[in-house]
This record gives C-alpha cells, sequence and structure tokens, in this order.
C-alpha cells in the first residue's frame, strides 16, 4: 500500500463531534482509520463511533496542541473554529480542507467576491453596517430582500426577510450589531446541490446534483437525479470544479445552487461534508463521508457513480418518533445520530430511501 499517504491504523483528527463527525468516523473505520474527536461539548453524538475524544474549549491551548500530537491529519465537521485555534493546529499537523477555504466560507462577504471573482454568478449583494447602508443597499437591491449576517448564520438562523423597505428596522435590529449582508431575492425554479470532492494530487470527482426541499429554513428532502437538463447538470459539476480547483482544495464540499431562467446561481459552499449529500449512503459505492476521508488521507477517490435514484429525509424534531414507520418501509435505510433529546429544529438523523 505504498501508493497512498496515510496507512491504515493512522489517527485523523476530526474537530467538531456531532453527526458529520459521527459519520465521518464511521466512515474512516471501515478504511482501517481511528479518529480522535475534538469537541468542547460533552457526549457529542461522533463520541459513541470515535476512537478518543478531547473535550475541551477552542480556546484551550494546551488540549488543542496534545490533540494535534496525537493525529496524523486534521479535518472538521463544521466551518466556525476560531482562528486562534487553527494557528496553533496547523503549527503541528496538516489541515484539511485549508484555511483559504475555511475562511471563505465562514464570511458571506469574502464568499461572495470570491465567487465573482472566479466568474460565477451570486445573487446580487450590498455589505451593511449600520441603518445607511441598509437604507442604500435596498435602494439598490429592491424588495423582497434577506438580510444575513456575515458569519455564524445556518439552518435559517441570523437571516431576517425584508418584504417591503418599511420592514428594514426591524430586520437590522435581528441582526444584533453584526455585519450583516443584503442579498436580493432570485426567482428560481429550485435548488440544487453538488457533492465535490478533490484529492491531494488535484484530481476532482463529483457526485450527481440532487434537488433540495427545504421547511422553515431547514432542509427537508433531497433527491436524485435532480429533475435538470442534461447541459445544467454538466454545468453544475463543472462550477463546483472551478471553486474546488481555485482553492487548491483538499476534501468534499457541498456547493449549493439556484436553477433559474439564465442560469446557475452559487447560493453557498460549505467547505466539508454537506447535509445535501446523505443520499449517497444508498445511492453509491463511496459515499460523501468515505471520499472526504479518502481526499484527507490521500487516497484515490471514489468515481461518485450513482447506482440507484434516491430522496433523502431529515428527521427533524419529532420526526424521530416515524422511525418505527420507516424500520418497516422497503428499500429503507435508517441513520439516527445518537441524541438524546428531540427539540424543534433539531437534526435527529435521516432516512435514505430508494425510489
Amino acid at each position: 500500500m505504498t501508493d497512498i499517504s496515510l496507512q491504515p491504523g493512522a489517527m485523523i483528527g476530526i474537530l467538531g463531534g456531532g453527526q458529520l463527525g459521527r459519520m465521518l468516523s464511521v466512515a474512516a473505520s471501515r478504511l482501517g482509520f481511528k479518529t480522535h474527536i475534538f469537541e468542547p461539548g460533552a457526549n457529542p453524538p461522533a463520541a459513541d463511533v470515535a476512537h478518543q475524544v478531547t473535550t475541551a474549549s477552542y480556546e484551550d491551548a494546551e488540549a488543542l496542541r496534545a490533540f494535534a500530537r496525537s493525529v496524523d491529519v486534521i479535518t472538521y465537521e463544521f466551518e466556525n473554529i476560531p482562528t486562534s485555534a487553527l494557528d496553533i493546529l496547523e503549527a503541528i499537523r496538516p489541515l484539511h480542507p485549508n484555511r483559504r477555504a475555511l475562511a471563505t466560507s465562514q464570511d458571506r462577504i469574502i464568499e461572495k467576491s470570491f465567487l465573482g471573482e472566479i466568474g460565477l454568478k451570486t445573487a446580487p449583494w450590498a455589505k451593511v453596517t449600520d441603518t445607511a447602508s441598509l437604507d442604500a443597499a435596498i435602494a439598490e437591491i429592491g424588495t423582497p430582500a434577506i438580510l444575513k449576517t456575515t458569519r455564524l448564520g445556518y439552518d435559517g438562523k441570523g437571516q431576517a426577510r425584508i418584504m417591503a423597505p418599511e420592514d428594514a428596522p426591524e430586520a437590522l435590529a435581528a441582526m444584533a450589531g453584526a455585519e450583516a449582508v443584503l442579498e436580493g431575492f432570485i426567482d428560481f425554479s429550485m435548488e440544487i446541490s453538488v457533492i465535490a470532492a478533490r484529492g491531494t494530487t488535484g484530481e476532482v470527482a463529483c457526485f450527481d446534483p440532487g434537488q433540495n426541499v427545504h421547511k422553515n429554513g431547514i432542509l427537508h428532502t433531497t433527491t436524485v437525479p435532480a429533475q435538470i437538463p442534461d447541459s445544467l447538470r454538466m454545468d453544475a459539476v463543472l462550477m463546483a470544479a472551478k471553486i474546488l480547483n481555485a482553492l487548491d482544495y483538499v476534501g468534499v464540499m457541498g456547493v449549493e445552487l439556484f436553477v433559474t431562467k439564465g442560469g446557475l446561481i452559487v447560493n453557498e459552499i460549505a467547505p466539508r461534508v454537506h447535509n445535501s449529500g446523505h443520499w449517497t449512503q444508498a445511492g453509491c459505492a463511496v459515499d460523501q463521508f468515505e471520499q472526504h476521508i479518502r481526499a484527507i488521507a490521500g487516497w484515490p477517490l471514489g468515481d461518485g457513480a450513482r447506482y440507484a435514484d434516491v430522496e433523502m429525509l431529515n428527521l427533524i424534531g419529532d420526526d424521530v418518533l416515524r422511525v418505527p414507520e420507516f424500520a418497516k418501509t422497503p428499500r429503507t435505510q435508517i441513520h439516527l445520530y445518537g441524541k438524546a433529546e428531540a427539540k424543534p429544529g433539531r437534526k435527529m438523523g435521516h432516512v435514505n430511501r430508494l425510489i
């Protein structure tokens, strides 16, 4: 096995112990790797399946150093890791995906500027810091629009709709003083996403675009194949590859796109395995989690070919009570995250159903 970088038995460090870290750990174990989770919260979902867990703050420099020294490579399951922690970790072990990918995705303005620089379309946008800049943005972009914090927003959090100019003061107050960006509404027929991977040698492999439906700002279902022409399918894959190459990326990325009459518009990028890629667990020989482990370990990538049509359904909050029903449903794969309490808006698991 001399033509691969990381040998079985090596330890992979994962920042974050949520469900994505859990599923990365399972994938790593299938390839003979061990995983070490670094997570500030006690008893995270990934702890059930990881070889080792460090429970410590991202401000704990000594814990970070000990964690880094115990592993061979470091990756992450979410974006919002403090720069100070990354400085410590990267001085000791390789970090994949790289710092530029993290910095780009952590800030909506940096992300949109980057996408524009490489020739990709985004929704019209403007930076907002106060009442005057919001008024100017509304005058330029118009309404309806959506005001979003530039950092730390996900699953509909940190966002406020502005249906008319008189909604502006309330929306700005909802940002609680954080820097924000105003985005114009896009007239789109559907949202799709591409789960794409790039290896240490620069090879790129993409999964089929999935068609996404959201409820209350949270992903509800992803269905493959997406109901789009082959030309758009190819455009989506090429756009994802362009982003990966521009960032010199290593690992899996989720790229969300709007389908419009004028073509594809990039909504956002996520430098990690992605909720809309869970269907790959039932539809591909190498799923997104194994693909990510392969990439950061310096292994050849899987080809991403799909052998089945799949619908992925998120189990949000009390949806988890439907598990007995899904257990009786043919051609259905159940993934539960081991979270003790079902709360509104909380992702408790997902099911993949062959269709």
